[in-house]
């Protein structure tokens, strides 16, 4: 949290003991959290239109405007730690490049329904990642995986199972792979993440804790 002063900027006439006008108080505060809120802002600000990556696919001049953003909020979170109990959550997805998640997003449709919310429900004490996509009033589509926390910022996963369940059946598929991501920036409701595929990834607390 910024700490902010306001600071009166007397002028004093020739001569006179005491302040007979006044200039517009003068603003002090924490120059790196003005700068990070500041930062944090344009980055949501460059992603709100952007379909949650559907619509930067096929505009590369802003995908490297969001990625340069994303550098500089990295450069915010260098050094801190990622991985402890704060990254235990429901995450709801903003932006992501990762192609996969979006051609479900995308294609969603053709299949009868629309993709809802998509998530990242992570519990760092059980050691578990589900990864999440919703399809309103009662599909789902999730994949479980292991954890293992290997640095500061760096979680390695592997996945388990998976599985596709409608209102009154479900379709269990088997585990397909393991990798990692680094959450290179994290606060109280946003979270910014890349992988070992080079993809990224901008998620915010949801409003609500996702269980199967």
């Amino acid at each position: 949290m910024a700490t902010c002063f306001l600071l009166p900027i007397h002028l004093k006439p020739k001569n006179s003991p005491k302040p007979t006008s006044f200039h517009s108080p003068k603003l002090t505060c924490s120059s790196a959290t003005t700068q990070s809120q500041s930062a944090k802002q344009h980055l949501l600000s460059l992603i709100s239109d952007q379909d949650r990556g559907l619509k930067t696919q096929n505009d590369p001049e802003k995908r490297a405007s969001i990625i340069q953003a994303i550098d500089a909020m990295a450069e915010k979170g260098k050094g801190t730690v990622t991985t402890a109990n704060s990254l235990s959550a429901t995450w709801r997805l903003l932006w992501t490049t990762e192609k996969e998640q979006l051609f479900i997003i995308e294609k969603a449709p053709l299949f009868g329904t629309k993709a809802g919310d998509v998530l990242q429900v992570i519990d760092v004490e059980k050691r578990t990642l589900n990864n999440v996509i919703t399809f309103p009033p009662f599909g789902v589509f999730f994949v479980r995986s292991n954890i293992e926390i290997a640095s500061s910022q760096r979680v390695n996963f592997r996945f388990t199972s998976a599985v596709l369940r409608g209102k009154s059946w479900e379709i269990p598929l088997p585990p397909f792979g393991q990798g990692w991501f680094k959450s290179v920036y994290l606060d109280d409701d946003l979270r910014i993440a890349n992988d070992v595929r080079g993809d990224y990834l901008i998620v915010a607390r949801a409003p609500y804790n996702w269980s199967e």
